[in-house]
């Protein structure tokens, strides 16, 4: 437990990733009946950025710096800054909070929908604790999050919403993170889940897909955002989303954006974009 994701918090991964969190809220949010969103590795909620951690690496400012500064966003990329707009209500010169998943996600729910959050750091949990204290449409939870793809599935709304992305500290969790993503859908078959995963050299992406291939039969988005060569095993090149049950047109809303935000996110227009179905 030693990765604290306040030193990587606003990074082009983190833009990415919430990006294309926001075009599947939108998705569920075409019917009116009610959701459940699931974050198993929740963190603290939102993120200092003039903090010693953050100020320490500046990941932020190749990330939603570039983002802030751009003119015209399309319009997904722009429902992503009125958000981080919300979260400062001083404004953003300088930017100074920058909102996590649980946050975001929260964002976007709607009066009839739910967060369940949980986070297994002993000194993040307190933190989103309290972030979340007031709100009673979010329950927070001190606990493992793959234990919570057990204990919080099927939901009681029938309709679902589930972001797996785990610190990857443990050896080999990319490849086992599929059989336990296998045993989830198994409890809830229609759920939309949505893996984030690390980029850093083809060769282990191309074998995780193979697994995520044999190990769920159901329909795989891949979503993949590279700024850097994939072929240092040792950097954080790239990132990647699997989406399993995709939502309906789920797939033209980030085809939509990739383009863009690879040429605002790359350095020296490096690396590659893509989206596929396994």
């Amino acid at each position: 437990m030693n990765y604290r994701h306040s030193y990587h918090a606003g990074n082009f991964a983190d833009v990415f990733k919430h990006i294309i969190l926001i075009a599947v809220s939108n998705a569920l949010a075409r019917k009116e009946s009610p959701y459940c969103y699931l974050d198993t590795h929740a963190g603290i909620g939102y993120y200092d950025l003039l903090s010693n951690s953050a100020q320490k690496s500046k990941e932020y400012v190749n990330g939603i710096l570039k983002i802030m500064n751009e003119p015209n966003p399309p319009k997904l990329v722009q429902q992503y800054i009125d958000c981080i707009k919300a979260i400062n209500p001083d404004g953003i010169d300088p930017l100074r909070y920058y909102p996590g998943s649980p946050y975001i996600a929260r964002h976007f729910l709607r009066a009839q929908d739910r967060a369940v959050l949980t986070e297994l750091h002993d000194d993040d949990y307190p933190i989103l604790k309290d972030t979340f204290h007031h709100d009673k449409q979010v329950a927070v939870h001190h606990q493992d999050g793959y234990q919570a793809l057990k204990a919080f599935l099927p939901p009681k709304e029938r309709r679902g919403f589930i972001l797996i992305d785990p610190p990857y500290e443990v050896q080999d969790e990319l490849m086992q993170v599929g059989s336990k993503m296998a045993t989830a859908l198994a409890r809830f078959e229609t759920g939309v889940f949505m893996l984030w995963y690390p980029i850093k050299e083809r060769r282990a992406i191309d074998r995780f897909h193979h697994s995520l291939k044999d190990k769920i039969k159901r329909p795989i988005l891949i979503a993949e955002l590279s700024v850097h060569p994939e072929n240092v095993p040792t950097h954080l090149n790239g990132s990647g989303l699997a989406i399993v049950n995709p939502p309906w047109q789920l797939d033209k809303a980030i085809a939509e954006v990739l383009p863009w935000l690879w040429r605002v996110l790359s350095e020296n227009k490096q690396g590659r974009h893509e989206i596929k179905t396994l």
